[in-house]
């Protein structure tokens, strides 16, 4: 964070001074909610959650060395005392983004979000110093925390915006005006809290309405591929850049392939010249991802070669996101495990697939390991039953459905589909699915784990990595 008095603090966010000798002592250090992340110069910020209340640990705060606590109390320790704490943070950090005059790029989708912006974070700090959303801290705490990490040195903030439910976007934009907004696409993640698609596109657009005009340089990146984000085109001031495989798109990527491992290469077309990417991430649908990466870094002035090298050279930043390891036996874990939609979960099919063909050529099989995805509402036998087929689809060697009601419906899919014996199982539990693959694993198979966040897959993933022992139950 930029440094500011304590008093400066007081006065943008509306706040009282309390047990603070010194106003014009300054906060210079990161601006954080836990107080184990306290360095010297911070300001603790004291949200009274469910379960902890962060004003407890406003002494131990201050004695690991911030300079002050954000809070809604006093707290007997140098404070500045606001009516609503998360108002409070939003404030500031709309006041440290306006006085740094950063380049603000947000982005949001059904899916994808997180992959594409750890890609336009890592293809934009080539240029020039950049600060991004840690992970999938996208919400109306983690999107200020994050802005606030900028500093006079910071040229591009990009920030990832998550929505469940209509004005929430709204909300995120109205705390750090994008100058360059993107939407990826219009899913079925959380259709159950929204109550369909259009709902979603309404929630979505709301980041194109927020972009200044193109006269005052405001830029909407859109989905050419996908027709609810592309009607987005009539919702925005902004000058609109489309993105992916439509001939009118100003970024499109030509001759697609997929390596032996399933790793994306592609020729990147972009109004100014073209040049070749191989990407390092798995499955075909991080094309999508780099286009929509290249479009705003192109409009941010980076050239094509440079774009091109800076995505074939992009990884994974966020954890448990198609993370691709292998075992010293040969056997492949892909843990895709953080979350999972119809989407994405049939995006991380196809990557195994893709990722298989080779392995199955020699032997050796692939596995499904799937739990239920969340928040489908009425569409969600439907969503679980179309996934299972699927798997029989792309000939999946193994489907492990692993969980409750929402499981079965996945192994009967694939039953459904043409799964008979062994092909397809019901397990109760991530142990259960563990004991199953230890007992069953051979060289060179390739297994894919993934489901939505609450069912806590990444604890298959990780037994099988670390062979002994047994699944740590959080």
């Amino acid at each position: 964070m930029i440094a500011l008095s304590l008093a400066e603090i007081a006065e943008i966010v509306g706040g009282q001074t309390h047990d603070i000798p010194d106003p014009a002592a300054r906060a210079t250090g990161p601006v954080v909610i836990d107080s184990r992340e306290v360095r010297p110069g911070s300001l603790f910020v004291a949200f009274a959650g469910e379960h902890v209340d962060g004003h407890d640990y406003a002494e131990r705060a201050v004695q690991a060395g911030a300079a002050a606590v954000l809070a809604a109390r006093p707290v007997g320790v140098p404070a500045i005392v606001v009516d609503d704490v998360q108002a409070a943070l939003g404030a500031l950090a709309r006041a440290v983004v306006k006085r740094l005059g950063t380049d603000v790029v947000a982005l949001t989708g059904s899916a994808g979000k997180t992959s594409t912006k750890d890609l336009i974070a890592q293809v934009l700090d080539r240029h020039a110093p950049t600060v991004w959303t840690p992970g999938s801290l996208n919400n109306e705490i983690g999107l200020p925390l994050t802005a606030l990490k900028a500093t006079d040195d910071t040229r591009h903030l990009v920030l990832e915006m998550g929505a469940r439910g209509i004005g929430h976007i709204r909300y995120l934009t109205g705390l750090t005006p994008p100058r360059i907004g993107l939407v990826l696409n219009v899913g079925t993640a959380h259709i159950g809290e929204f109550g369909g698609r259009e709902q979603i596109a309404e929630a979505k657009g709301e980041l194109v309405e927020s972009l200044p005009s193109a006269e005052e340089g405001g830029v909407a990146v859109l989905n050419a591929d996908d027709p609810l984000v592309r009607a987005m085109e009539s919702r925005t001031k902004a000058r609109v850049v489309l993105f992916g495989e439509a001939d009118e798109a100003a970024v499109r990527a030509e001759n697609v392939l997929l390596t032996e491992n399933g790793q994306p290469s592609f020729r990147l077309h972009t109004p100014t010249g073209c040049s070749d990417v191989t990407l390092r991430l798995y499955g075909e649908h991080h094309v999508s991802n780099a286009l929509a990466a290249a479009a705003v870094a192109h409009e941010l002035g980076m050239p094509v070669e440079e774009i091109a090298t800076a995505l074939s050279e992009a990884g994974t930043l966020s954890r448990w996101r198609m993370e691709v390891t292998e075992r010293p036996d040969g056997v492949t874990i892909v843990n895709d495990a953080y979350n999972a939609n119809p989407e994405s979960m049939r995006a991380a099919l196809r990557a195994l697939a893709s990722m298989g063909r080779a392995a199955q050529a020699r032997g050796a099989r692939t596995w499904a390991v799937l739990g239920k995805m969340a928040e489908l509402g009425d569409a969600s036998l439907v969503e679980h039953d179309a996934v299972g087929r699927l798997a029989v689809r792309l000939n999946v060697s193994k489907l492990v459905a692993v969980g409750d009601r929402e499981a079965s419906w996945l192994q009967l899919g694939a039953y459904n589909e043409g799964s008979w014996g062994e092909e397809s199982v019901h397990v109760s539990d991530a142990q259960a699915a563990v004991d199953l693959l230890r007992s069953e694993l051979r060289p060179g198979d390739v297994v894919l784990v993934k489901a939505s966040r609450s069912v806590g897959l990444e604890k298959v993933a990780l037994a099988l990595l670390d062979t002994e022992g047994e699944v740590a139950v959080r």
